[in-house]
């Protein structure tokens, strides 16, 4: 799965952006599936006929970014934020464009971290004046903070952006390790699920599934001065009960749960007090859709730092296996 991440961190996905990465999960796919189509939002789509439920699982392409908004006399960028960004964690780091060129994200000169917002940083491209920058980058560029992944100690992985690439290699992962699946199965690639859950919704009202489960990270309460919260690195792929935008299907959560104690498969329990997920997006399908959530532990969301235990991307991947060859009621 290592070697499956790696890949799907070389290819920049800012929200909105996603058609390259797209375009590469879908050949990938390609010899798993029965169909695999791109919708307008350039959600991935593939499909396999099976003769049990319609199960439709969901993992998010996109990752947060930036825009360029303006070029400023001296060379140096505007930029507005895509996504939700934490300017604390972005500060003076090395950021990628879509186009290769290199800058640094840096606030400007005597504004403090607690003051730390949009309108208080630039990117230096180099570039010494709006005429050489103008050549090199183009307003409505997007870039992200540099793409990375390194190992630390054990089977634990650190760089960006695991969110959500991690829950993208779960699926590309599962659709290689299943020789056939029980149910009707689709796996969505979604775009834009970090401005507001837009390729998940109209992807699930495309497919109205009988049951949705998204694959997504989801914080952890094991760090330094972190709210209390009963998700740790390392204990296992989590099934979400709630987050701030969805309250999870019960019959599917308990049928996660039995599956993961039937299969041994390492897992904990999930309440998010903050964010949510395409899990949301998917209940909303058609008339109604009962859904659910894997979720993988991630320290340090939305930084350049963040932080996965494989343990429980296997855990994850293990799960999704065993749900879509699962009997349904």
């Amino acid at each position: 799965m290592r070697n499956i991440l790696r890949q799907l961190l070389k290819i920049p996905s800012v929200s909105g952006r996603e058609a390259c990465l797209g375009e590469y999960i879908a050949g990938e796919m390609q010899s798993y599936f029965d169909t695999i189509r791109t919708d307008a939002l350039g959600n991935v789509i593939c499909h396999k006929k099976g003769a049990g439920k319609k199960l439709l699982f969901c993992a998010h392409m996109d990752e947060i970014g930036f825009i360029v908004t303006f070029i400023e006399e001296d060379g140096f960028l505007r930029c507005a934020p895509v996504g939700g960004i934490d300017w604390n964690a972005a500060a003076y780091s090395r950021v990628v464009f879509e186009n290769g060129r290199s800058g640094v994200l840096i606030p400007e000169d005597g504004v403090k971290p607690e003051d730390y917002k949009g309108d208080a940083f630039v990117v230096d491209i180099g570039a010494k004046s709006r005429a050489e920058a103008a050549r090199l980058i183009a307003i409505g560029d997007c870039f992200a903070l540099e793409s990375k992944l390194f190992s630390l100690a054990g089977s634990r992985v650190c760089g960006r952006p695991l969110d959500d690439k991690l829950g993208c290699t779960v699926l590309m992962s599962a659709a290689k390790e299943s020789a056939s699946f029980q149910n009707d199965i689709t796996f969505v690639f979604s775009v834009q699920e970090e401005v507001g859950l837009r390729g998940a919704r109209t992807a699930a009202f495309d497919v109205v599934p009988d049951f949705g489960i998204a694959v997504d990270v989801t914080l952890t309460g094991d760090t330094k001065g972190a709210k209390p919260m009963a998700v740790s690195l390392g204990k296992g792929a989590a099934i979400k009960l709630k987050d701030k935008s969805v309250i999870c299907d019960g019959y599917l959560t308990e049928k996660i749960a039995n599956l993961a104690r039937e299969k041994d498969i390492l897992h904990q329990k999930e309440i998010l007090t903050v964010g949510g997920s395409d899990t949301a997006a998917l209940q909303l399908a058609g008339a109604g859709c009962r859904a659910s959530c894997v979720s993988i532990p991630l320290r340090y969301c939305h930084s350049g730092v963040e932080m996965a235990d494989m343990k429980d991307v296997q855990a994850a991947r293990d799960l999704i296996c065993a749900l879509a060859q699962a009997d349904f009621t």
